[in-house]
């Protein structure tokens, strides 16, 4: 009953919003966890869990934003990366090494698109959904600046740094428990190479939201990584 009292006269904060209460978010969160754990691929349940989970994190990463002046226009003006706000003609025809022609090889290489990101549902604080909808629409550019393929080896490696850069629970599940499904070579080379590598770059490089990918198309990957402070991938 305090739950439906608590919840009487909210409303949604913006498009999609579903208004939950704390114990809403609990249940929400352990049985996305379980789902995404069984299977990793299950996009719905890892954003469940991220939306339910990031309390703590997604204003750690909106006050990074706002405290960094490429990041506060971006928080400002709210840009979207999807196949609408894309020139994709435009991307195909840039020098082979730039941003845009390499994000473009990796949707194409990989099979994937941008679009199929869902939209925030759980996250009870417009601008902090915003936050978490930019997380995942740059989620490919991070493949793109790590050279990491969608498979699971590389779906980890990301993982990892993406769990050093945002704190996310989400993130810091999928890099402890990811591992698992992966074969013993492979594991080797996770543990000797492509983790401490990622965490390291995870650790030294700046606030990757605090990026306007959109205006950096024409950038040398090698360029931006620079910028960032992203060790070269080994």
């Amino acid at each position: 009953e305090e739950e439906e009292e608590e919840m009487e006269g909210w409303h949604p904060l913006y498009p999609g919003h579903i208004p939950t209460s704390p114990l809403q978010k609990a249940l929400l969160a352990a049985g996305s966890a379980v789902m995404a754990l069984y299977d990793p691929y299950r996009h719905d349940m890892v954003a469940v869990l991220g939306e339910t989970t990031g309390c703590l994190a997604l204003p750690n990463l909106r006050d990074k934003m706002r405290n960094h002046p490429e990041g506060y226009r971006i928080l400002r003006e709210r840009p979207r990366i999807r196949l609408s706000t894309l020139d994709m003609a435009r991307l195909q025809g840039l020098p082979d090494g730039s941003l845009g022609r390499e994000y473009v090889r990796f949707l194409e290489d990989n099979k994937v698109s941008p679009d199929t990101r869902m939209p925030p549902k759980f996250v009870d604080d417009e601008e902090l959904a915003y936050v978490i909808q930019r997380y995942r629409e740059v989620h490919d550019l991070m493949h793109t600046l790590l050279g990491m393929p969608t498979n699971m080896l590389g779906e980890v490696v990301v993982k990892w740094f993406e769990a050093i850069q945002t704190g996310l629970p989400m993130c810091v599940l999928g890099a402890a428990f990811g591992p698992v499904r992966l074969s013993t070579r492979k594991l080797q080379v996770l543990a000797t190479e492509l983790v401490p590598w990622a965490i390291r770059s995870g650790l030294n490089a700046s606030c990757v939201l605090n990026v306007y990918y959109e205006q950096r198309w024409e950038q040398p990957v090698e360029s931006l990584r620079e910028e960032l402070g992203i060790f070269p991938p080994p």
